[in-house]
């Protein structure tokens, strides 16, 4: 069940680099470094998000403490463009050009 190592970091890499590339802050938290991370994430997912087996697999995306979905629902949003209501952002209406 679940994704592969590799998959998992390559769904990371991308939600990163959406994030990066539209300037938003985030902060990366690797939870296979922290056991305290680990139960945070795994507590703060509602139960109706929680898989039917197992543990949620990262990534997992939050606003601060507001779950907003995991890799699938960040894809979909993305697809759609509706990534900053998905994080709960207000789009950033700056300029293109740099």
């Amino acid at each position: 069940m679940g994704g592969s190592r590799r998959q998992i970091k390559k769904r990371q890499q991308d939600v990163v680099r959406f994030l990066e590339a539209n300037r938003i802050e985030f902060e990366e938290v690797d939870i296979t470094m922290s056991e305290e991370k680990r139960q945070w994430m795994y507590k703060n997912i509602p139960e109706d998000r929680q898989p039917a087996q197992g543990n949620p697999l990262p990534p997992q995306i939050f606003s601060d403490d507001r779950y907003c979905g995991d890799y699938d629902c960040f894809f979909e949003s993305k697809e759609s463009n509706t990534v900053f209501s998905f994080l709960g952002l207000k789009p950033s209406l700056a300029p293109k050009e740099s």
